[in-house]
């Protein structure tokens, strides 16, 4: 078992500090490929769906990963295992984090991949940007990834920004919210129904149209 604590301590908000929300930043869609998120309830109904950009120009080992797992179905339903209000919502785990196993352990597993390097940069966390959770390690990332719900530039040179949302900001805002007191702990999780990845000129839209269809 991989005795992980991801985001550690110096996440936990342990002081009740809590960041507002704030509006949806302008975004762009780069050149990278999107992750297309349905996300479901516990019970499996649709809460829409979310488009993350992600941006091979600023991590492109940790890109690979994600398009990789997602590709091969691993984090179709993996659940957001750690939620708090007014900072993030964490997911990925597809060692315990998977709806139909044993979730108890969820947060503390990564995959069967190795671990990844470290791929800092100058990307400040925005509320929508996607980052890379790890251990106390930098170079411990693997394959659970977090959205910010808010800004939290105090991540800004600790953690790898691998992407940023794009569409479904009403579905990130509505994504069960975990306990404060237990650091963000969900019970009955939402879900990452299905994952895709869309490339090269097909459009995401179409992609998540597909999904709902």
């Amino acid at each position: 078992m991989r005795n992980l604590a991801l985001i550690p301590a110096v996440l936990m908000l342990g002081t009740g500090a809590a960041f507002a929300q704030g509006t949806n930043p302008q975004v762009e869609d780069t050149d990278g490929p999107n992750m297309v998120i349905e996300v479901a309830d516990a019970e499996g109904t649709s809460k829409g769906t979310i488009v993350l950009d992600l941006r091979e120009d600023l991590a492109p080992n940790h890109v690979a990963r994600l398009v990789e797992l997602a590709e091969s179905g691993a984090y179709d339903g993996v659940v957001f295992h750690r939620v708090i209000d007014g900072f993030m919502a964490q997911t990925g785990d597809v060692e315990h984090g998977r709806q139909d196993g044993d979730t108890a352990m969820a947060g503390m597993g990564g995959s069967d991949l190795p671990d990844l390097e470290a791929e800092f940069s100058d990307a400040s966390f925005d509320r929508g940007t996607v980052g890379m959770a790890r251990a106390m390690d930098p170079n411990s990332a693997n394959s659970q990834f977090f959205i910010d719900l808010a800004p939290a530039q105090f991540l800004d040179g600790e953690y790898t920004v691998v992407g940023q949302l794009i569409e479904g900001w009403e579905v990130l805002d509505s994504i069960k919210k975990g306990d404060a007191a237990t650091n963000g702990s969900v019970t009955d999780p939402d879900v990452m129904q299905s994952v895709t990845i869309v490339t090269g000129d097909e459009p995401a839209e179409a992609e998540a149209d597909a999904t709902e269809g």
